[in-house]
């Protein structure tokens, strides 16, 4: 593998420290607004810690540290400024210059992280960031609860509740209402009936989806037993129905007539 060129070295190292310089900036960015927050939270529980006249003592004590810090910093500043604008130390822009380039130039790699987190930890975090930690964590919703699933409805119940509160059809509300299910369950059984939901009308109620009775399914295939034989099937031979014969309708495949022999 050839070695990369100078060229090719110096493209490299301007793409990491362009990187980098971007990463250092989120971090020194996210660094002091957490270190803000977290001197402005300790001076405000250590102010309110006093009452009466001890609050305004450490209030008082609080604006004469502010304004002597602030008098502080801003000789501090003007003194340095001066003396860099007046070329009488050098040494401060290179060295800051070269610093960045440095802390850019590794904090550019892949998989770069700094030694120290932006963020503090919890080990770190005072109390008003605990409380802020579990309030974020309480507004989270819950998991929804799983719902016990609907009971089943048997098809000669479908049946008998129509028969019971029909008048003489049965809208699907007040069946679901009458079963203790819900609508969904009603259109469900009445389909595996081959029962057509249409609109209808109930005494007392407006037209709405319901089923007719005169559209209700045979007794056979709302409630299936041996012996009892559904359209288009034959009949068994046991010896106890050899006085009928089951015979599908021409109209409707989903109803059966009993024929009785006669002697």
């Amino acid at each position: 593998m050839n070695a990369p060129t100078t060229q090719q070295w110096l493209r490299t190292a301007l793409h990491r420290i362009r990187t980098g310089s971007a990463r250092r900036t989120l971090y020194l960015a996210t660094w002091t607004v957490h270190r803000g927050r977290r001197a402005w939270h300790r001076t405000a529980d250590w102010l309110a810690q006093g009452s009466g006249t001890g609050w305004l003592l450490r209030l008082a004590v609080l604006l004469a540290a502010a304004a002597v810090l602030r008098k502080a910093g801003t000789a501090l500043a003007c003194s340095l400024y001066t003396r860099i604008e007046g070329g009488g130390a050098p040494w401060i822009p290179a060295g800051a210059a070269a610093w960045w380039i440095v802390s850019a130039y590794r904090a550019g790699r892949d998989g770069w992280t700094p030694k120290r987190p932006a963020i503090p930890t919890p080990a770190e975090a005072g109390p008003h960031q605990e409380q802020e930690q579990d309030a974020a964590a309480q507004e989270q919703p819950a998991p929804a609860a799983e719902q016990p699933a609907a009971p089943a409805l048997r098809p000669v119940a479908l049946v008998a509740a129509v028969r019971d509160i029909g008048t003489p059809h049965a809208q699907l509300k007040p069946l679901a209402e009458h079963l203790g299910v819900s609508t969904d369950a009603v259109r469900d059984t009445a389909a595996a009936l081959g029962w057509p939901v249409k609109d209808v009308r109930q005494t007392g109620r407006s037209a709405s989806a319901g089923l007719r009775w005169d559209e209700c399914p045979s007794p056979a295939l709302a409630d299936p037993s041996p012996s009892v034989v559904a359209a288009g099937q034959p009949t068994d031979d046991n010896d106890d129905d050899s006085a009928w014969t089951a015979v599908p309708d021409d109209h409707n495949p989903v109803r059966t007539h009993v024929r009785w022999h006669t002697p």
